[in-house]
């Protein structure tokens, strides 16, 4: 049961948005360590770090561009997290303390659109592991020509939208039921990918042959003193990556039974199981340079080059990987954004199944067909979004209010974050200003214009970092405490 909140709004007021009472608390340390380790352990994880080995970098780079990745963006996300433990309420709810009971429908949709993004590259990559075991039972039976429009033949089509309809159980049962699948999903997907690597060992004859492909930025490679470049972006998109669950991560927060229990949670399950993920996909994809003349960093494709038996094996668990995070990173917090928009029509479930709808209509297999494209266009060109939106939310809860919310004037148009007619102008204002720098770098790097002076493309290149910082500074600027 929530709390209810009198005299609520009703444009701002729903049952699925009210405070967790005390009886809905029940995420203790072990909730959230098994929530992330579930969450990490997933194809587009696999194919992220996998894909450094494929931009040239070799095993060690790779795995400490991740590592420290991730441990930049648990530092927000411990810090975002603070907030839904303490006031219990959804992130779309404390997006009204710097930008207002109205504008914060803003921030709010775009972070639940960037979700939805990733909702259907997640549901691609889940229906592409069934699509692979009906043709490894049946001997390619169901391959076909491309339908038109779709670029993807009909049993590529009939698989995706069979994965896809997996989620609608989850979506109509809630946030708790997610809680049960990752605690119980988590242990088994950390034992799949260690047989992974010991396949990979055994294969490649060794950890000695695995790990031998070297960086392609060293003197006489193909990316000579290239490194640093490369390195940097792909930090930013390592924090990208999760800078999404590092906004709305209150929707998980909030029902902690206290911050020791989110911080630690957090802190365990994040970082280090990143880590360790980040070199299985590593190794396994440096020894497919031994194995298979080339780096594999879809482990989709590698399990259909495997064969035998156990291609359906690794495949289950690669939908079973998938479908852990996909609920957990990339259907609460649009479910949560869309009730936003209208908390007394759209329901948290409601929110879930248009999310559900978004993820077909994007075609998500064209983000992901190939390795650029995916980490450096995708993955950085939304965070040049996502981080202004952190820093606005920091500076105002950390430094502006001192963690000090009123709750139930979050859900009033009249109370002191109704502004200027429910519009804070100046987290409006600092949020235009913290993406606009990276604008011209990502425009370029997308393909929308030929070339940009070089100056963008760096900035571009520091996208979360500078959007953080120029966002966080503008609004204190602007914003006065109430």
């Amino acid at each position: 049961m929530t709390e209810t909140i009198r005299d609520a709004d009703p444009s701002l007021y729903n049952a699925d948005m009210a405070p967790a009472s005390d009886a809905d608390r029940t995420w203790n340390m072990w909730s959230f360590a098994s929530l992330w380790v579930a969450m990490v352990v997933c194809v587009p994880t696999y194919m992220l770090s996998g894909g450094l080995v494929a931009a040239g970098m070799n095993w060690w780079q790779a795995v400490l561009t991740v590592f420290l990745g991730n441990a930049i963006v648990l530092v927000p996300m411990m810090l975002i997290g603070h907030m839904g433990a303490k006031y219990g309420v959804p992130f779309p709810v404390l997006l009204r303390s710097a930008f207002g009971t109205k504008g914060a429908k803003i921030p709010a949709l775009a972070r639940g659109l960037v979700a939805c993004g990733w909702f259907g590259i997640n549901t691609w990559v889940g229906g592409s592991a069934i699509y692979v075991i009906l043709n490894a039972l049946t001997g390619d039976m169901f391959r076909s020509s491309p339908l038109p429009i779709l670029g993807i033949d009909a049993a590529q089509t009939v698989s995706f939208l069979v994965f896809w309809a997996m989620h609608l159980y989850f979506i109509k049962k809630g946030t708790e039921s997610i809680r049960w699948l990752e605690t119980l999903a988590a242990p088994f997907l950390l034992a799949m990918g260690l047989s992974l690597l010991a396949w990979a060992y055994i294969k490649a004859g060794g950890f000695g042959a695995m790990l031998s492909a070297p960086s392609q930025f060293v003197e006489g490679g193909a990316k000579e003193g290239q490194f640093w470049a490369t390195f940097f972006i792909s930090l930013t998109a390592m924090v990208g990556f999760w800078a999404t669950m590092a906004l709305n991560i209150p929707d998980f927060t909030r029902f902690a039974k206290s911050q020791k229990d989110q911080m630690l949670g957090q802190a365990l399950g994040l970082p280090l199981p990143m880590a360790l993920f980040a070199f299985i996909s590593v190794a396994v994809t440096s020894a497919t340079v031994q194995i298979y003349g080339e780096a594999i960093w879809n482990p989709v494709e590698l399990a259909g080059r495997m064969g035998g038996i156990g291609v359906i094996f690794a495949l289950a668990a690669l939908v079973i990987a998938t479908l852990t995070t996909n609920l957990a990173a990339n259907v609460v917090a649009p479910a949560y954004g869309f009730s936003n928009l209208a908390p007394g029509k759209i329901s948290y479930q409601m929110g879930g199944y248009i999310t559900a709808a978004i993820g077909i209509a994007i075609f998500p297999w064209k983000l992901v067909e190939d390795a650029s494209a995916y980490i450096f266009t995708w993955l950085v060109g939304y965070s040049a979004l996502l981080g202004p939106i952190a820093g606005l939310l920091i500076a105002d809860y950390f430094l502006l209010r001192k963690t000090e919310l009123n709750r139930d004037d979050l859900f009033s148009h009249d109370g002191i974050y109704g502004a200027g007619n429910g519009w804070n102008n100046a987290g409006l204002t600092a949020l235009v200003l913290g993406v606009l720098p990276s604008l011209p770098g990502f425009l370029h790097a997308a393909g929308f214009i030929n070339a940009v002076p070089g100056v963008f493309d760096v900035i571009y290149g520091y996208a979360w970092f500078v959007g953080f910082g120029v966002a966080a500074l503008v609004y204190m600027a602007l914003a006065k405490r109430k």
